[in-house]
């Protein structure tokens, strides 16, 4: 299961520190950010689960930072 989602991310700094979290927080997640795209892209991918998509926007939150799921295209 790969979770797309929009985010106002702007520096790269920031992206490594989120996805320390993302990674301590959340075991077996694989997660990048795409800060070129103009929706500053955070990718997850989990193999056998679906993505804790809530969890996801609220640590987002707790950071100071908006995350929204991508709809499929």
């Amino acid at each position: 299961m790969v979770e797309v989602f929009k985010t106002n991310v702007q520096d790269v700094q920031h992206a490594n520190f989120l996805l320390d979290q993302i990674h301590q927080s959340f075991r077996g997640y694989k997660a990048n950010f795409d800060l070129e795209d103009c929706d500053k892209i955070l990718r997850i991918a989990l193999t056998k689960e679906m993505v804790d998509a809530a969890s996801i926007i609220n640590l987002l939150q707790k950071n100071g930072y908006k995350a929204e799921i991508l709809p499929d295209m």
